[in-house]
């Protein structure tokens, strides 16, 4: 199994999924983390000239619902289409909608250390908080 988060430091989970530099994914076996590698991540600095080219018409459903927006979240999670789960400290909706229809657990929570809140997962402790999401 392989858990994903979003992180700039490789060692903190980030307070906002597009925003973020980095995955930091974990490899897991038998319950136990035994590897942690660090991979580049497709965000909002990658797609501002997309997003400024169309015309910024705003969905009903809230934020990263428009036109392209689940096109870039699919190119986003490209780097992690072998994770299970991807720990964020906020996103949008329509992200976390992406990466569901991608197969990818999306857990928010404001667990900030990336090892804890991955063994907090594992463990069936770690508290999902949905009222990061916007």
């Amino acid at each position: 199994m392989k858990i994903a988060a979003v992180t700039d430091d490789g060692q903190t989970i980030c307070p906002h999924f597009g925003r973020a530099a980095y995955y930091a994914v974990l490899t897991v076996e038998d319950g136990q983390i035994v590897g942690q590698e660090l991979r580049s991540k497709l965000g909002h600095a990658q797609f501002a000239a997309e997003e400024q080219a169309g015309p910024a018409t705003e969905d009903p459903r809230g934020h990263g619902f428009g036109a392209g927006a689940h096109d870039r979240h699919t190119r986003m999670a490209q780097a992690i289409a072998d994770c299970q789960v991807l720990l964020a400290g906020g996103m949008g909706w329509g992200a976390r909608e992406s990466l569901q229809q991608q197969g990818i657990q999306v857990v928010t929570t404001d667990v900030a250390d990336i090892r804890a809140a991955a063994q907090s997962y594992l463990d069936g402790n770690l508290v999902e908080r949905p009222d990061l999401l916007h």
